[in-house]
């Protein structure tokens, strides 16, 4: 199965990289994720910040593939859970779905994207910046699979 991250935020640090990195190389190979990252959209005089997430929202939507299903994350999204997570990959799984989670960049999310998102989901009640959620998600995903698998990462 295929999961895709649209994600808005380029030359992350290295301990970003590294969280991502260590999470994916830890999913069973029938798993594959892929990151496809967007540079933000550039704050320069006279443009505002709904023109800024407008920009960089016509990006996200031309980066997703087609025929996808769109989870985009938003502080303002359902919450999920861990075990309803692992629900949605089991499904993902079985039906052979192509999911794409949208993280927005540091002013979040275009009114566009959210419209064309299949769902909401909210990874925190918190506000997490942009690359943190990248790291959350990508554990977040090993996590669902652990519980499917029954493996001892994940410890009720």
């Amino acid at each position: 199965m295929r999961i895709s991250v649209v994600s808005v935020g380029h030359k992350m640090p290295a301990w970003i990289q590294s969280g991502w990195r260590e999470y994916l190389k830890r999913l069973p190979p029938e798993i594959k994720v892929e990151l496809v990252e967007l540079k933000p959209e550039e704050k320069t005089s006279g443009k505002t910040v709904e023109k800024a997430k407008a920009l960089e929202g016509e990006r996200i939507l031309a980066a997703i593939p087609q025929g996808a299903t769109v989870y985009a994350l938003d502080e303002k999204g359902r919450p999920v859970t861990t075990q309803g997570l692992s629900v949605m990959l089991a499904e993902w799984m079985r039906e052979a779905t192509h999911p794409v989670f949208v993280i927005g960049g540091a002013d979040g999310l275009s009114d566009e994207v959210r419209t064309r998102a299949d769902k909401l989901l909210s990874l925190s009640a918190l506000t997490l910046p942009h690359g943190l959620a990248r790291v959350v998600l990508a554990e977040q995903v090993y996590r669902a699979w652990s519980i499917l698998a029954s493996h001892p990462y994940h410890r009720e």
